[in-house]
């Protein structure tokens, strides 16, 4: 048995947008820090995404996030408590479902994998907040009760964007409640410093160059961070641990919410081959139909039960390569591995190849990444690895796996519940089957979940950065320490898949804002940057 942390996650649609509203600005305005993710109609090619000019592919980005749209929003408020232990944070996670007013492109493979992780659609297109693209439309940015003005009062709040392997998701974005995008990468980089002065932080960038984990895809990093937090705690020691408190919602609200089980790293029961794939990259190309276990914990442990043998180091390097260069992996190389589902294969892939894409091509949201660069070198072998075989029907293969394997939602109501010392909930250790539906459960909640994660990741980071002394210098009162005690090191780094350098949000001497950004920030802020 073991203990888990249940978060509640505000299911926000357009029939109580404007109830919750109140409560969602003020959940941005008095929170430290706010993370964000996104589900998206699709993303087009994958060559043209990951390739290996950067404004090259920034354009192909620019062009997913002009022809596509965003299913729906996640994004969590993390409030450091004054009154608490050390690190205790009030956390709220919304999500939100939206439905783009405009015509936009939707890719069956993405569709597929939606439904497959709980996205209802027919939810979506009868209760989605409705919102259009591209530049203010009717001056409704700074007024009345819509998605880009929630966008605008988080622009107000100045407050850290916190986002896992986020440049696609910061320019869909901006592309869907702010702006126009601008053609160039100088001119984007530019617009972001300004709208987002108080930094933006990549927890892809913090666990592969900070943390320094085996891997760094969001569900192993979460599910990571939370095991040596939990460690820290129990210990009882004074080894730096973060604490999270929820919200308490009752009556009314707590119709509004699901309850998110997300279960202590246990070693689990049935399955034990990992698959080497999934290890590595976080995502598999035969999904739910894999032979192998895709269970992170699994991975987790093994990892650290071989951690600092170097024989065995270097004998999961070989296979890795391998199996880079194994059936199908290779085209996915770089790319973040939540978002895979909704990349389109290009025309000069081979015919096999095309036509496994066109039947499903594994899912791509904000988080993680397929090909790593430092993290790659650092995972560790273990007995039982193995790099499964294609399975010929890939009609359900797309999968991401980087939620936290839980369920979707408890019969419990929704009183305060902390991470360690609030009422536990319990999960038998799931059998092979239940370890087959794990891979395909990733709830009706992702974007808010993940969202959750990514926050608790960053949380974390802060923490234990902070007391090995590679953090910021903590000054007396509140606003300095909070403005100084979060990643310098990080800061407005974000990471770039398959690259050994991320990309540096700054405006630089030779770029300048776009015309729209200026004309934005002038209704943001009344001309004060």
């Amino acid at each position: 048995m073991a203990s888990s942390l249940v978060v509640p996650v505000i299911d926000v649609q357009n029939d109580n947008f404007k109830e919750l509203w109140p409560a969602m600005v003020l959940a941005i305005k008095t929170s430290s820090f706010v993370a964000l993710d996104t589900e998206l109609s699709g993303l087009g090619n994958r060559k043209s995404l990951l390739a290996e000019s950067i404004e090259d592919r920034y354009k192909a980005i620019c062009h997913a996030a002009r022809s596509r749209s965003i299913l729906s929003l996640g994004f969590a408020c993390y409030k450091k408590l004054d009154n608490k232990a050390a690190d205790t944070y009030l956390v709220q996670v919304y999500n939100l479902t939206l439905l783009c007013s405009e015509e936009y492109i939707i890719e069956p493979q993405s569709v597929q994998f939606l439904v497959q992780h709980g996205f209802d659609f027919n939810k979506q297109y009868a209760h989605g907040i409705p919102y259009c693209k591209g530049n203010n439309k009717g001056g409704s940015d700074d007024r009345g009760v819509n998605i880009r003005a929630l966008f605008t009062e988080l622009l107000r709040a100045k407050k850290p964007l916190v986002l896992h392997n986020g440049l696609i998701d910061m320019a869909f974005l901006y592309q869907s409640f702010y702006a126009h995008l601008p053609e160039r990468l100088a001119t984007f980089t530019a617009d972001l410093s300004e709208m987002f002065p108080a930094g933006i932080y990549d927890t892809k960038y913090v666990t592969e160059f900070e943390l320094r984990l085996s891997a760094s895809y969001l569900e192993y990093a979460f599910k990571k961070c939370k095991l040596d937090n939990s460690r820290s705690v129990t210990s009882g020691g004074s080894g730096p641990h973060v604490h999270v408190e929820f919200c308490q919602y009752a009556g009314h609200m707590s119709s509004y919410v699901d309850y998110r089980v997300c279960p202590d790293v246990a070693p689990p029961q049935g399955q034990t081959n990992i698959c080497q794939r999934f290890s590595a990259f976080g995502w598999c190309l035969n999904g739910t139909q894999c032979p192998l276990s895709h269970d992170t914990d699994l991975i987790i442990l093994q990892d650290e039960k071989g951690l600092g043998d170097k024989r065995k180091k270097r004998k999961r390097q070989r296979e890795k390569k391998r199996g880079k260069a194994a059936e199908g992996s290779s085209i996915f190389d770089g790319a973040p591995e939540n978002k895979i589902p909704h990349m389109e294969m290009d025309m000069e892939e081979t015919p096999d190849d095309q036509k496994k894409a066109e039947e499903t091509v594994p899912h791509m949201d904000s988080d993680g990444n397929t090909q790593q660069t430092e993290g790659e070198n650092k995972k560790t072998d273990s007995d039982g690895n193995g790099l499964c075989e294609d399975i010929t029907d890939l009609e359900k293969s797309a999968t991401a796996d980087d939620n936290a394997n839980s369920k979707n939602k408890t019969d419990n109501g929704a009183d305060s519940r902390t991470e360690d010392g609030g009422r536990e909930k319990f999960s038998d250790h799931p059998s092979k089957t239940d370890d087959q539906k794990k891979k395909a459960d990733a709830g009706t909640h992702r974007a808010g979940f993940d969202a959750f994660m990514t926050a608790y990741i960053f949380a974390y980071s802060c923490t234990v950065i902070k007391k090995d002394g590679a953090g910021g210098v903590e000054e007396k009162g509140h606003q300095k320490e909070e403005e100084q005690s979060w990643l310098p090191t990080c800061l407005n780094k974000v990471y770039l898949s398959g690259k050994a350098a991320p990309l540096n949000v700054v405006k630089s001497t030779f770029s300048k804002s776009s015309k729209a950004h200026v004309q934005k920030m002038e209704m943001v802020w009344g001309g004060r940057m």
